[in-house]
């Protein structure tokens, strides 16, 4: 491999073996390139919803403090190369290249075991963290889970602090179908004297959480017992609310973020900076984390922007997202005429996926389908929508067309579903 375009290719042609969740072919691919994760300081961010949005609550803290913040998330919107980023910043194609052929030799001598070749999630975790250990050298990396959270390639960090955002239904056919049993697979994660913070507020989940810091010999913060949301009121851009925990408070919190249950990711981050802070020393102040929080955003996340007519941007692809999503609509556009645009991917229902929508003030339904090979038709989405009328059309482009003709002034178009098909939107 001599160009980006080849290293990208090489990397896209490891997606034909699809998911094989597991962390013998990624430990044995860093033991190789010499173990650069253990050269860096992590923290692990898992969870059904919020992963992306508790990273940005994270990053831009330590941006604002002066230090040098890496990021692996999934998955990207613009460029591929978003998915490894300090500072914000995509990871160049020539640097991309050069971990990727330090990685490449591996990874095929692995293929050649009875262990099988690497996921493309596997290589590019690896690549990553090579990345990081030996030509970024940031002062901390954010490791987004990518699935589940026991077998998935970013457990084989040493992270100082692990966040579970909460558990919900999605990827049901790797994690199970209970809520239990996705718990115990995002409970993967925690490790012996890691501390972990969760949001979730199920007893069911918090029982499993806590059995799993128990046995590790961690701390587990929960919300709602180790740490608090007080007071939260939502304004035209985003929330204030204060903080209160079992380190220390912090009144009069602003985050420009869409959504109530971004103050729980918020609060999440401010429980890690305590926590890092008091333990670690790390050098972020109070006035870092507020402004941070303040310009904390996440592309295709309660994303508003200002076309014509106004359009909501998010990726809720699971029941609990698109509560969540509803929750958003009552709270900044209550009683809006909502113009709906859905895309979802095949594993997905429909009826159970837009059920959360049905109360709300909605004048037209339309769903599509998106350049991703497990985008669902749009007929087929159509065909099972609880929403009454809801009609079908080949992309993003045509609805958006139609959209365009149909709604009147102080209308507001919402765009939702698989953040692949967010992806097609936010590009437009």
């Amino acid at each position: 491999m001599q160009t980006y375009e080849e290293a990208h290719g090489w990397l896209t042609e490891l997606t034909a073996f699809g998911v094989r969740p597991g962390l013998d072919r990624v430990r044995m691919m860093l033991e190789g390139i010499g173990s650069p994760e253990r050269r860096l300081k992590s923290i692990h961010v898992g969870g059904t919803n919020g992963k992306g949005s508790t990273a940005a609550f994270l990053k831009e803290p330590m941006k604002e403090a002066g230090l040098v913040c890496g990021t692996f998330t999934s998955p990207y919107v613009y460029e591929f190369r978003e998915r490894i980023a300090v500072n914000g910043e995509p990871i160049s194609e020539e640097d991309f290249l050069k971990s990727a052929q330090a990685v490449r030799p591996i990874a095929e001598s692995i293929a050649k075991t009875p262990f099988g070749p690497p996921t493309e999630f596997e290589v590019l975790t690896v690549i990553a963290a090579h990345y990081f250990a030996s030509t970024a050298f940031p002062d901390l990396v954010i490791w987004e889970v990518g699935l589940g959270g026991r077998l998935d390639s970013t457990n084989a960090m040493h992270p100082m602090i692990s966040v579970i955002t909460n558990v919900g239904h999605d990827h049901q056919a790797i994690l199970g179908d209970s809520i239990e049993e996705i718990a115990r697979e995002k409970a993967g994660i925690i490790k012996s004297g890691v501390p972990v913070i969760t949001c979730d507020t199920n007893p069911e989940v918090l029982a499993i959480l806590k059995e799993a810091a128990e046995e590790a010999r961690t701390r587990l913060y929960r919300l709602e017992h180790e740490f608090h949301v007080v007071g939260a009121e939502a304004h035209a851009a985003g929330w204030t609310f204060s903080f209160r925990s079992n380190l220390n408070h912090m009144e009069d919190v602003t985050i420009s973020m869409l959504g109530r249950h971004q103050t729980k990711n918020a609060a999440a981050a401010l429980m890690v900076f305590r926590y890092l802070m008091l333990y670690y020393t790390l050098p972020v102040e109070e006035e870092h984390i507020r402004e941070g929080l303040k310009k904390a955003s996440w592309i295709g996340r309660l994303d508003y922007r200002e076309t014509t007519p106004p359009l909501l941007l998010d990726g809720a692809h699971n029941k609990e997202g698109m509560e969540s999503l509803a929750e958003a609509l009552k709270d900044h556009f209550s009683g809006r005429p909502l113009h709906l645009i859905v895309g979802m991917t095949k594993e997905k229902d429909p009826a159970v996926l837009l059920e959360p929508l049905k109360s709300l003030p909605i004048q037209s339904v339309t769903t599509v389908s998106f350049d991703f090979f497990r985008a669902a038709e749009a007929e087929e989405v159509a065909e099972k929508s609880p929403i009454p009328e809801t009609q079908a059309l080949p992309d993003w482009q045509a609805a958006w067309e139609k959209v365009q003709q149909e709604a009147a002034p102080g209308d507001l178009v919402v765009a939702a579903g698989s953040l692949y098909f967010i992806s097609e939107a936010a590009k437009d």
